[in-house]
């Protein structure tokens, strides 16, 4: 399962600048509202070490990591839900992503206008929920309207209705789908209906200078993130670009004069897979040594299936191996050898780092 991020905030709050990095590709970043008009999409290769110590213990030829796919979203405005700026040609784009990571404004810039005027990351914050919940209200209330009459005919539909008026209720209080229990009737309702407020949210606090970290902005973001139980990330789209355009060496060297231990890319990946409870298990041969993406909790057979349906169809065992007795022993052998070498059934959950040779008959 691949993973698509959607990059979403107000115009000038540096979407396409920070896109720009993480894709290292070149679509506009220019001082004015509505740059974005379609949707640009990057696919990303995540990074992973891993995978090049594999490949030269299997002597592969080749390395497929997993992908990332970044979408860099036109700007919502105030109205957007109806019609304002781009109105539903951006609310069908987020609708698509699993994902959203909402770039928020934390510098203060004379040259580049921001659309509301000083700079307000929680006001930001508001408006862009505000909208989302008034697009999702307008979809509840199109149910509602089509529930109501069939519950008079059929009394098991009163769960259904009485789950869309809580939904109904809740964004009319601008609190968002995804607020609501796992597991519980609106979330799947949520699911079932595409709301965009169900979305799970990683706050992206974007500042001048690395060390505005700690600005009031970034203070004010953090603190709504936690409150809120979501993740937030700081980074400065500007430095990443720039770093972005450099080789790979320079750019090396260049960061770690910034300070910067790990890249934006690396920190936005790394935070929407925590966001959406992602993991990776591996596979490796003389063919190709590559990385899958799976949600925790997967068994062995469904993650079998990510690669082709017919495996899962025809599953025997997973022959299983971490990543670290391999990487220390330096042998498949070797991990047999140690005992290390582990035979798993269909129960299996599936573990960050399991390194699988799925035996299968069709």
């Amino acid at each position: 399962m691949g993973l698509s991020c959607g990059i979403v905030g107000l115009p000038n709050v540096g979407k396409s600048t920070l896109f720009n990095a993480i894709t290292r590709s070149s679509v506009p970043a220019s001082n004015y509202p509505f740059c974005t008009i379609d949707p640009n999409i990057g696919i990303v290769l995540v990074p992973d070490e891993r995978l090049g110590v594999l490949a030269e213990l299997f002597a592969s030829k080749q390395i497929v990591p997993a992908t990332t796919q970044f979408v860099d979203i036109a700007g919502l405005v105030r109205g957007a839900s109806k019609g304002e700026g781009l109105g539903n040609a951006f609310l069908s784009h987020i609708r698509e992503a699993d994902a959203l990571a909402m770039t928020l404004r934390c510098f203060e810039d004379r040259n580049v206008v921001h659309v509301d005027g000083l700079t307000d990351p929680l006001r930001d914050i508001d408006t862009i929920n505000v909208e989302l919940a008034l697009a999702d209200l307008a979809t509840v209330e199109r149910r509602i309207g089509k529930t109501q009459p069939r519950v008079k005919q059929d009394a098991k539909l009163q769960p259904e209705l009485t789950a869309l008026e809580a939904l109904q209720s809740a964004l009319n209080s601008a609190r968002p789908a995804r607020s609501f229990a796992s597991g519980s009737t609106e979330r799947s309702l949520a699911k079932e209906l595409s709301l965009l407020t169900a979305k799970p949210v990683l706050y992206v606090a974007n500042v001048d200078e690395v060390g505005d970290a700690s600005s009031p902005h970034v203070a004010a973001v953090r603190a709504r993130a936690a409150s809120e139980h979501a993740q937030c990330i700081v980074l400065c789209a500007k430095l990443e670009a720039e770093l972005a355009g450099l080789p790979e060496n320079e750019a090396a060297t260049f960061a770690k004069d910034f300070g910067l231990e790990r890249s934006g890319l690396d920190q936005l990946i790394l935070a929407a897979y925590r966001l959406l409870d992602l993991m990776t298990f591996l596979t490796a041969g003389e063919k190709e040594t590559r990385a899958w993406t799976i949600a925790r909790g997967t068994k062995a057979p469904e993650a079998a299936g990510t690669i082709h349906s017919d495996i899962q169809r025809g599953f025997i065992r997973a022959e299983i191996a971490s990543y670290d007795d391999l990487a220390r022993l330096r042998s498949l052998a070797a991990v047999r050898d140690a005992g290390l070498l582990r035979v798993e059934g269909r129960d299996y959950t599936m573990r960050e780092g399991d390194v699988v040779n799925f035996r299968f008959n069709v």
